[in-house]
């Protein structure tokens, strides 16, 4: 079997990291390089006219007077923690196939629980916040389903639809790599819902997929082309269809 080219792409190895961010000065000009990418900008006037001052290593407009530190207004603003810790974290979080627990997070970087929850919670907040922000585009194949229900049907619960605590969703994808796969609540399988999931989540450039369901086709209120396509109508054999090949 030929091995999978997104499981065996090249990532960050632990060696690599602590090259890279082994203490707290790489740490800090790893952080000024994501926020001021091509110099310090006053976030009050907008100067570049600036000096380092104080303990702190506060930023100093000469402009405006205004003080900044490198942290204020990121998720490590008014953390008693160091930056290494807060790396590591994000390591160990993006780096673990499984997830990792908030207790073993606390375990592996030496720090207790409660901070270790606060890490994650604010770093799984940015991580929701950038995926939320990034919309699906290029190929996008759409198909409604029914998440949930509280009993199976081998324990006498209802198949379908019609089954209890059931939610509506839409099931979206992508040919990116690696693909992304969502599911998006939606209060019912409608036109309205699906135009306004294809308004906050498609980009209008993006060609929809779908398998000929009619209300998949208010994609197009929200700038989209879409191409169904209807498996039944198709030649006894669906392989022959070259999206399913």
């Amino acid at each position: 079997m030929a091995r999978n080219p997104i499981q065996f792409q090249k990532g960050l190895s632990l060696s690599e990291f602590q090259k890279r961010y082994g203490c707290e000065a790489q740490c800090e000009e790893a952080l000024r390089m994501w926020r001021w990418p091509n110099g310090f900008v006053c976030p009050k006037c907008g100067s570049r006219n600036h000096a380092i001052v104080g303990k702190r290593r506060l930023h100093h407009c000469r402009d405006c007077r205004r003080q900044t530190s490198l942290k204020a207004g990121t998720i490590f603003a008014k953390t008693l923690l160091p930056l290494t810790k807060w790396f590591q974290a994000m390591f160990l979080i993006t780096q673990s196939k499984n997830s990792i627990s908030r207790l073993e997070l606390s375990r592996q970087l030496g720090v207790k629980y409660d901070s270790a929850w606060l890490m994650r919670h604010k770093l799984n907040a940015v991580m929701r916040a950038d995926e939320e922000s990034r919309k699906f585009d290029g190929r996008v194949e759409m198909d409604d389903a029914m998440m949930g229900g509280e009993v199976s049907e081998l324990d006498g619960g209802k198949r379908g639809r019609g089954g209890p605590n059931k939610v509506p969703s839409v099931v979206t994808s992508d040919e990116g790599r690696p693909q992304r796969i969502a599911f998006m609540p939606v209060a019912r399988h409608d036109r309205y819902e699906i135009e306004r999931v294809a308004k906050v989540h498609l980009a209008p450039s993006a060609r929809v997929v779908w398998d000929g369901l009619a209300y998949f086709r208010a994609v197009t209120k929200a700038g989209c082309t879409h191409h169904p396509i209807i498996a039944v109508r198709a030649p006894q054999q669906p392989e022959k269809i070259p999206a399913f090949r």
